[in-house]
């Protein structure tokens, strides 16, 4: 077998390295002061547990600890009603996870990923290109950089079209729901959608439920709103609002 076929496909991780480092380094810091200034024990607790959190997060949000981020992400596709033919695409696409699992799923769509792939995420265009060579769905699936502010396809180009934890990213897109607006112009008449998000952060989308109705008056079919935090399989300590607590789909036909 090659190298390849032996490889694993390098997905990320939704908790970043620093985020345990960092509180790490600083408990220990004032760790060390505490010898000489007692009243910094507090702060050396206070970051050690910070760290240990989000050490706990990260371990449960990877491949070889509890798989969560997989998982979290089975969902977005669980609610398609879709037959597989045709187009789909995955805005955001990260690394490719979701493009992939998309194209393992459905063994007759073409998919395209798109991202702008920023310096700051721990991805790339070619790692995505990689991960599908690995998983043996590199003929079925493309990627191209591109905004999820302003997406280089015709309208209702997609039989499907996926998100995963990106609209409140697009720095180029001061209202959240254009990006939301955007992705939905590219899906057929009749098209699936399927969008993860932090739709329950109210600074960023407002009220779910006037979010909701203002979808539903662009004309669509189909619209529901799934709490990503219900799931049964999700810890309670990542239920919190800085892991999955403000996560949630919104799916539908349009």
């Amino acid at each position: 077998m090659s190298d390849e076929q032996h490889a694993n496909p390098d997905y990320g991780n939704w908790v970043s390295k620093r985020l345990v480092y960092l509180p790490f380094l600083a408990s220990l810091a004032f760790a060390v002061s505490a010898i000489f200034f007692q009243d910094l024990v507090i702060l050396t607790a206070l970051f050690f547990v910070v760290f240990a959190y989000f050490g706990y997060a990260r371990y449960e949000f990877s491949a070889k600890g509890g798989n969560l981020e997989d998982r979290i992400r089975e969902l977005v596709l669980d609610h398609l009603d879709w037959n597989g033919e045709g187009r789909a695409l995955d805005i955001g696409c990260g690394n490719a996870p979701l493009s992939i699992k998309l194209a393992q799923k459905y063994s007759s769509a073409r998919v395209i990923g798109i991202d702008y792939w920023e310096s700051r995420w721990e991805y790339s265009k070619s790692m995505c290109e990689r991960n599908a060579e690995i998983r043996g769905v590199s003929d079925r699936v493309t990627f191209q950089k591109a905004s999820a502010s302003s997406l280089p396809f015709s309208d209702e180009y997609f039989d499907v079209v996926v998100s995963n934890l990106v609209f409140h990213e697009v720095g180029d897109a001061p209202d959240k729901r254009e990006v939301i607006r955007e992705a939905l112009r590219v899906v057929k008449k009749g098209g699936m959608f399927a969008f993860q998000d932090l739709f329950l952060m109210k600074r960023i989308y407002g009220d779910i439920e006037n979010l909701i109705e203002d979808i539903r008056s662009w004309g669509l079919r189909r619209v529901e709103f799934v709490q990503t935090g219900e799931a049964s399989f999700i810890p309670t300590a990542l239920k919190l609002p800085v892991m999955t607590g403000t996560m949630g789909i919104i799916a539908g036909e349009k």
